[in-house]
């Protein structure tokens, strides 16, 4: 009897599950629906119960999170190691480099003390600086000035070159008691001898009130490029050879266009660079009128 029972029950079973699989997303669809709707009327209910089951899972989810962290941090830590070997050996890379630069440059500085001997060179100037803060730049259209915190009494003279790390920014112009005016490369009164660093012509780096200053007096025939550097020829006596001025950003018939090494809006300090050469401290230089 008990056999033949239990075939009964498979055979009424089986309608009921073909039943079951065939409405099933139907099923589940009202049970969404349902649990929606019991959502919106039992709110305060199912927050708790979900609150309950976040609760009850919980251990279990960061059980599961920790190997996972774990091997995260694992190869977090495999790529940092990569890559401190990698810059490791950039380094030293980059030191054995410097060290052979470092020897060129004993042997040359020992190899120009011997020809300066021979020669019997008259040595350079000694080179003394002061540090002074921005305080106002009460320029306009036709005027582009600094005023800085160091005056004459602090050694300042008119003439002496003000250096904004990158290079040349201006020169004094005006010296007070407590402080003194700088004119800036852009001004419209600016006129500074300088030399295309690669093709070493040379030039008059003038400002006109524009953050680009040109060049004038270079030949129609000479091959500047964008991104040639400028630097100070050392010619009218205020400024040694040398000093960097800017790059060339254009070249062509609107002229050729120079971009300073400073940003002379953003400077907070400057370098009052007093270099001993004759002609410092003249009103009247041929390098700026």
């Amino acid at each position: 009897m008990k056999p033949r029972t239990s075939g009964s029950v498979i055979r009424l079973a089986a309608p009921l599950r073909a039943l079951a699989q065939r409405f099933s997303f139907l099923l589940l669809v009202l049970a969404c629906v349902a649990l929606m709707m019991v959502g919106k009327i039992e709110a305060l209910s199912v927050d708790n119960a979900r609150a309950r089951v976040t609760d009850a899972f919980a251990p279990i989810l960061d059980a599961i999170s920790r190997p996972a962290a774990t091997a995260a941090r694992v190869v977090e830590s495999a790529v940092e190691v990569q890559n401190a070997f990698e810059e490791n050996q950039r380094l030293k890379a980059e030191n054995a480099r410097l060290l052979q630069w470092k020897q060129a440059a004993l042997r040359l500085e020992s190899e120009n003390a011997s020809l300066r001997s021979l020669l019997k060179a008259t040595p350079e100037p000694s080179v003394s600086y002061i540090t002074a803060r921005v305080i106002a730049a009460p320029g306009s259209s036709f005027l582009r000035t600094l005023v800085v915190t160091a005056g004459r009494r602090d050694g300042v003279r008119k003439g002496q070159a003000a250096l904004a790390g990158p290079g040349l920014v201006g020169r004094v112009i005006e010296v007070g008691e407590w402080s003194s005016r700088i004119l800036l490369l852009t001004d419209i009164n600016a006129r500074v001898p300088v030399v295309v660093e690669s093709s070493r012509q040379r030039a008059v780096l003038a400002g006109d009130n524009s953050d680009q200053p040109k060049l004038l007096y270079l030949p129609p025939e000479t091959p500047v490029q964008v991104g040639e550097r400028v630097v100070t020829s050392g010619h009218g006596g205020l400024f040694p050879p040398g000093l960097p001025v800017g790059v060339v950003t254009s070249a062509g018939e609107r002229g050729v266009r120079v971009l300073p090494n400073a940003d002379l809006s953003r400077i907070e300090h400057l370098r009052l660079v007093e270099f001993g050469l004759p002609g410092t401290d003249l009103d009247q230089a041929s390098e700026w009128k």
